[in-house]
């Protein structure tokens, strides 16, 4: 075993850690900057993505999902050429206002990243995808209803109760 072993262990933690803290995120984001950063640089600051979805133009989106601890979700963008091309924090309304009757779960996951919590309800034949997220000072849940064939049939935004749920 390499002495510098117990290092990179804990800095790999520490990353981890670092990603479910907002400030960590800004840090972050305060250091690359779009149309010049490369993915080496982002993979250095945010860690590997959750997810890396293949856009049409060649480009390719990572996932940097912060639920359930979390009130963000980023969308980091590189273009086929390796560049940084966007960062968004999809998370908010206007993102939000996208997610329309009849999309499908993989096209609301694509639009607001990996959800915070999902339940089915048997009864009802109906799914709920909850994401937290914040509105100033108010914690809230958005919130997207799918039929039991996985297409959305309507969503909305509601304040966390005080118990977090």
């Amino acid at each position: 075993m390499s002495l510098l072993q117990p290092f990179r262990r804990a800095g790999a933690a520490l990353l981890a850690l670092c990603a479910l803290l907002p400030g960590c995120d800004q840090k972050s984001i305060s250091e690359l900057e779009e149309g010049v950063s490369t993915e080496a640089q982002v993979r250095q600051r945010f860690g590997e993505p959750e997810r890396i979805w293949q856009d049409a133009d060649g480009a390719r989106t990572f996932e940097y999902n912060r639920q359930p601890a979390g009130e963000r979700n980023y969308m980091i963008t590189i273009g086929s050429d390796g560049v940084l091309r966007a960062i968004e924090q999809v998370l908010s309304p206007h993102h939000f206002e996208r997610v329309q009757p009849g999309m499908t779960e993989e096209q609301v996951h694509r639009l607001l990243g990996k959800p915070a919590r999902q339940v089915f309800y048997e009864l009802k034949q109906q799914g709920e995808w909850y994401w937290n997220w914040a509105d100033g000072t108010r914690r809230m849940d958005f919130t997207v209803v799918f039929d039991k064939s996985g297409h959305v049939l309507n969503s909305y935004a509601a304040e966390r109760l005080p118990d977090g749920r």
